[in-house]
């Protein structure tokens, strides 16, 4: 495996490292005082700051700060990555061309910089995943309730779609939520929203109910859906892999 490491070099030896990297395609990390700027279907901008830029051999780069799991500032794959020196700073632009968009990185100080040929394949298989709850509920739709039956995944309401929609034994329809781990009154007030959306699409004054199928929910969780008469029911996902067929 290929692989570069700089600690506080200059602006010109990250260029030179980063060029070489673009070229074999290795997947760069880069961590220093930056400011950031976006231009595409909308604009914003980041000011100076000690931040992690993660630049991809797909075209994908991410900015990360010291907070949360998702970037700050991203491009999706498909972008290309360019650098130059500036006025004696190292800037770093991520292009995507359809749309139009623009990350622009601008470093004061470089403290480290990294690249590395990453191999190794993209699959992953996951496994006890809200796709694998959903099948399991198909399957064996007692999971939520008997006489439960699932008429659409993902079905699309105004709220956005819905994991399964059915019809409980006495033929009242029923939203079904999926969460494959304990969750809090987000996902209760997301259920909500979910059930408001479908009563918006039934005949007047036909109830819907709403049923949260998650392992475990919190306290707050459980009151929220009391309040709006809605239900939870225990479930995790199969911790196996869904069997293959030839």
């Amino acid at each position: 495996m290929t692989a570069t490491t700089l600690h506080e070099p200059s602006h010109r030896e990250a260029l030179w490292a980063l060029e070489d990297a673009f070229d074999r395609g290795d997947l760069v990390s880069v961590f220093g005082t930056c400011t950031v700027e976006y231009d595409g279907r909308a604009a914003s901008s980041l000011g100076p700051g000690a931040r992690l830029l993660v630049l991809k051999p797909d075209g994908a780069a991410l900015v990360h700060t010291d907070e949360g799991r998702t970037p700050v500032n991203w491009q999706p794959p498909g972008s290309r990555h360019r650098a130059a020196v500036s006025d004696g700073r190292l800037r770093v632009r991520s292009v995507r061309t359809s749309p139009a968009e623009t990350l622009d990185v601008r470093f004061s100080t470089v403290e480290h910089l990294a690249a590395y040929g990453v191999t190794g394949g993209r699959a992953v298989e996951v496994v006890g995943s809200e796709a694998d709850l959903k099948r399991r509920v198909v399957a064996d739709p007692s999971v939520v309730e008997p006489g439960f039956e699932p008429l659409a995944t993902e079905r699309e309401t105004e709220a956005g779609p819905v994991d399964v929609f059915g019809r409980d034994a006495e033929g009242r329809p029923v939203v079904v939520e999926l969460k494959r781990r304990r969750v809090g009154p987000d996902a209760a007030g997301q259920l909500a929203r979910y059930v408001r959306a479908v009563e918006r699409e039934e005949p007047d004054g036909t109830a819907v109910r709403g049923i949260l199928v998650a392992p475990s929910i919190t306290d707050r969780a459980r009151d929220v859906l009391s309040e709006a008469g809605l239900e939870h029911v225990a479930a995790d996902p199969p911790d196996e892999p869904p069997e293959q067929h030839e």
